[in-house]
């Protein structure tokens, strides 16, 4: 990728306003740079504030203090450099699957020859071709996300934001997408943000797994326990000694006594 789309968080912090009108700590002291085209995911307990750091660098949510920017330009606030995938797909049920992937184009002012053809290409990408013409109703739950991340891509982003998106699938097709999305990594090398609860998913997609303890929830704010590189060379076998000597270390991290003030 010749565009420079490295993330740095650096000194950041978000404060909320509870219903009782009392400041609370979310996230503290968090401080991480993601290289350009580098897959890192981000594990750890609930209220941890993993999606509030997604939505932050999406741009969805203000930082209390600190920086965050992507290719060294401050994020103020969502951006077309930055593509977002949830748990929920997100799909326009009116249009057609190629519509949708081609939604983001068009709303740039792209001809509608040229969405039709940016829709093609990423839906070829995602192994739906044949189901351009199809609506998101007449779809498998699966086959929904591969749309949502089709649609994503063809926007073009520096960088691809994931919260939970496998979350809602069934085990075989949660597996079948994290090999998809690996095969898309390899040839879009797009920098990933991916949020899982699931630490052999974590282990399976990433280069490295950020894990993060504390929350309001626990007595401390949300931070960066550990980054855990997965050196891993190949194919990713879950079943292998190494696979679950990094899956154990980020467990035992994760599921550490919870620290209090």
């Amino acid at each position: 990728m010749s565009r420079n789309a490295e993330v740095r968080f650096a000194d950041l912090a978000k404060r909320y306003e509870s219903p009782d009108g009392d400041e609370v700590l979310a996230l503290a002291d968090v401080d991480l740079s993601i290289a350009s085209g580098e897959f890192v995911a981000v594990v750890g307990a609930s209220g941890c504030g993993k999606s509030t750091l997604l939505r932050i660098l999406a741009g969805f949510e203000e930082a209390s203090e600190g920086e965050v920017s992507v290719g060294g330009v401050p994020v103020r606030g969502p951006g077309p450099d930055r593509g977002v995938v949830f748990q929920d797909y997100g799909l326009f049920p009116w249009l057609t699957v190629a519509e949708n992937v081609g939604y983001g184009p068009r709303r740039r002012g792209a001809k509608r020859a040229d969405a039709r053809a940016l829709a093609t290409r990423f839906l070829e990408t995602v192994g739906l071709t044949r189901f351009a013409d199809r609506y998101p109703g007449q779809l498998s739950g699966g086959m929904q996300q591969r749309v949502a991340i089709a649609r994503v891509l063809a926007n073009d982003p520096s960088v691809l934001l994931m919260d939970e998106p496998f979350g809602a699938l069934d085990a075989l097709t949660r597996s079948e997408l994290q090999v998809e999305l690996r095969r898309i990594h390899r040839e879009t090398q797009t920098t990933v943000l991916f949020v899982t609860h699931s630490i052999e998913e974590a282990v399976f997609l990433a280069d490295r797994v950020v894990v993060m303890t504390g929350g309001a929830a626990h007595g401390v704010p949300g931070h960066i326990s550990r980054v855990v590189p997965v050196d891993l060379a190949g194919a990713r076998d879950v079943t292998s000694a190494e696979f679950n000597e990094i899956k154990r270390e980020i467990a035992d991290l994760v599921h550490a006594p919870r620290e209090t003030v």
